[in-house]
């Protein structure tokens, strides 16, 4: 019951804020290319979703590892569709790189095309991979950065599948840092029968960025798999400290 209430909470806090992002953009377009205003708006949208329940907790470490204003590719693992909820704790201005179906969901969807994330289709590996390095420079070249999951898609079994090298091409296209993030939690917040977990507990950990002057001399296949053993290194420490 108290879950189905919470649902009920965020229909019309979600409708808000679709609105004030609706106004930003337009308002706000002229001098703020970056779209940082509706960024913010996101950012608290998701802020709110995260604090109001009192008993879910959040560890979130990392952040010295964050230059402010910096653009990074960043990459995360894929376990759910919370963890684009969860990125917003890291204090950047970013872009989901993200499948089309999600931008039919109601007001999510349309929150993501006023955020102007990047829309790519399945099965159309070539074509998006160009989309992906075409929108995503401008929006680096904005002082943006762009999220992506480079396992392409959602884990089945909460472990780091492999690569693809999507996000490590366009860091070396657009001659940019990569940013490593490790989500753990995720995939328990919400149980199967779609109630929530509410003794839940996130995990955020931003990892050491590789430098762009690493990411231009470093083979990209030997970068991405450097950057996946890191992750998968880091995502073990995590659960071993909860145990």
């Amino acid at each position: 019951m108290l879950s189905v209430l919470y649902y009920l909470w965020c229909v019309p806090v979600i409708t808000v804020f679709f609105l004030l992002s609706v106004i930003a953009l337009i308002v706000c377009y002229p001098f703020d290319r970056g779209r940082r205003v509706v960024h913010e708006l996101s950012r608290a949208l998701c802020m709110v979703f995260w604090r109001t329940p009192p008993t879910w907790r959040r560890d979130v470490s990392g952040l010295e590892n964050v230059e402010k204003g910096k653009p990074y590719v960043i990459v995360l693992n894929h376990n759910s569709m919370v963890d684009i909820i969860s990125l917003y704790f890291v204090p950047l201005n970013f872009r989901w790189v993200s499948k089309r179906e999600v931008f039919r969901i109601p007001f999510i969807g349309g929150l993501l095309v006023l955020h102007g994330d990047i829309a790519i289709e399945r099965g159309r590996g070539a074509e998006s991979m160009r989309k992906v390095i075409r929108d995503g420079r401008t929006w680096l070249s904005r002082g943006v950065s762009v999220a992506m999951f480079p396992e392409g898609t959602r884990s089945k079994d909460g472990e780091m599948h492999r690569f693809k090298q999507g996000a490590f091409v366009l860091a070396k296209e657009a001659g940019v840092a990569i940013l490593p993030v490790v989500l753990d939690g995720t995939t328990e917040l919400v149980k199967p029968n779609y109630m929530f977990n509410w003794h839940h507990r996130l995990t955020v950990k931003v990892l050491p960025p590789v430098s762009a002057e690493e990411v231009q001399g470093r083979d990209t296949a030997e970068l991405m798999e450097d950057v996946h053993d890191r992750m998968v290194a880091a995502l073990a420490e995590i659960r071993a400290g909860k145990k």
